[in-house]
């Protein structure tokens, strides 16, 4: 019995697939209007326009400033039709989201606008943290 090369590679593809689904988590974003800065990790430093705050979730004493994630929309939370945007975005994390803050990730309007509708407000998101 051999294997097929072509094969092989199909469930090495699969596998990496499945793997980075796995480390992928689930939250909440919502979005804020600029200016987006100031900001508590780089002060009046402009980090352009794809940007993002975090919650408590990922706050870590302010570890999470500087870090990048790529966020995809999921589903929307409330009955918005079609709240959702294809494809991703990737932010910097550049400030903090107090305990008011109603997602895991407060999203520029410019990096929500790519991902979904504003007019959705909050919706369910994926995201995976990048290596900077």
């Amino acid at each position: 019995m051999g294997f097929n090369i072509g094969s092989v590679f199909l469930m090495v593809a699969i596998v990496s697939c499945l793997v980075s689904v796995a480390h992928a988590a689930q939250g909440n974003a919502v979005y804020y209007n600029p200016p987006y800065s100031p900001s508590s990790c780089f002060g009046n430093r402009n980090k352009g326009a794809l940007v993002a705050g975090v919650s408590d979730a990922l706050w870590n004493g302010g570890a999470a400033c500087g870090r990048r994630y790529r966020v995809s929309c999921v589903r929307g939370t409330n009955e918005a039709p079609k709240p959702c945007r294809q494809g991703s975005v990737v932010v910097t994390v550049v400030d903090y989201c107090s305990r008011g803050c109603q997602g895991d990730i407060n999203l520029s309007k410019d990096a929500f606008s790519q991902i979904a509708d504003p007019k959705a407000g909050i919706v369910v998101i994926q995201y995976d943290g990048l290596k900077t």
